[in-house]
């Protein structure tokens, strides 16, 4: 059952690039079921940041009345049809989105649904799931800089959930200084960026400049986003292995500049094959015109 959506139980943010990223979303979310549909398992659909389960999609970023409401990645993995997903989490930090998920389970009765209001870093390091038992799909989609490596390296341990990551190479690109040393960035930023990467290798975008000024030699940032992507995606493969997928889709807002790379990992190596090909073939949606 379907309700009507205002403003304020819609999560006011996306663009364009929103619309590709739950298209792929959904894509995959369809023919992961497909595939396991036959088999034992339970699946489980995990969506660590999930809003209030709409997204507002402003049409224009001058006209506040060109706007609409598009569902989000948790009533997309409600709506999954050909074998519906046997439960479903919702983790959702903000208390008013978190109510809004919590009427989920009065709209679609007998469904297994947990809404979990926790901060997404804190329940993934708790969460245990059985490997022989269980499979599933975990969407990591936050606001910012807020998915830790200690997260990301626990749920490459549970060789049970195929994961979309979201990273945001956008945000990460603006807050760096660009003619500085590693050590004159903010602490308070540095220490996020040793948070999200899990160590200190983001300092390696940082980099001598042969050219000297008036005050010696300089530092200079690698300014695009590509070495940015290397250094995450190369601790991704210490976590994951050959289960990293290595392409990945550059989300871009309006006037082409990257904000996102949603990434994908497989969970258990023995659907490592079928995965990543599902997940290949959706990836040029995101690289669609909107």
């Amino acid at each position: 059952m379907q309700t009507e959506t205002t403003v304020e139980q819609a999560t006011k943010f996306g663009g364009s690039w929103t619309t590709r990223k739950l298209r792929i979303l959904q894509g995959y979310l369809d023919s992961y079921t497909t595939a396991l549909k036959c088999t034992n398992f339970e699946l489980i659909y995990i969506d660590a940041f999930a809003g209030s389960g709409y997204v507002d999609l402003l049409q224009s970023s001058d006209q506040e009345d060109n706007r609409k409401f598009i569902e989000g990645s948790a009533r997309i993995a409600l709506g999954i049809q050909d074998k519906p997903f046997d439960k479903l989490i919702f983790i959702e930090k903000n208390r008013s989105r978190y109510g809004e998920l919590e009427s989920l389970k009065n709209q679609y009765t007998g469904r297994d649904i947990s809404p979990i209001c926790s901060d997404s870093n804190d329940f993934l390091r708790r969460y245990v799931i059985d490997s022989n038992a269980q499979r599933g799909v975990l969407f990591l989609d936050p606001f910012g800089t807020t998915v830790e490596w200690s997260t990301v390296s626990r749920i490459s341990e549970f060789h049970a959930l195929d994961t979309w990551i979201l990273f945001p190479v956008g945000a990460i690109q603006r807050l760096l200084p660009k003619n500085r040393t590693p050590d004159e960035v903010d602490p308070k930023w540095a220490n996020r960026l040793t948070k999200v990467y899990g160590d200190e290798s983001w300092r390696e975008l940082y980099y001598h400049d042969p050219q000297e000024n008036l005050f010696g030699q300089q530092y200079t940032r690698d300014v695009g986003v590509s070495r940015l992507l290397d250094i995450y995606k190369s601790r991704l493969s210490d976590c994951f292995e050959s289960r990293l997928l290595r392409e990945s889709c550059t989300l871009k807002n309006s006037s082409g500049s990257p904000l996102f790379e949603f990434i994908f990992c497989v969970g258990n190596e023995k659907g490592e094959r079928i995965a990543k090909r599902i997940a290949k073939h959706l990836l040029p949606i995101g690289n669609d015109t909107p």
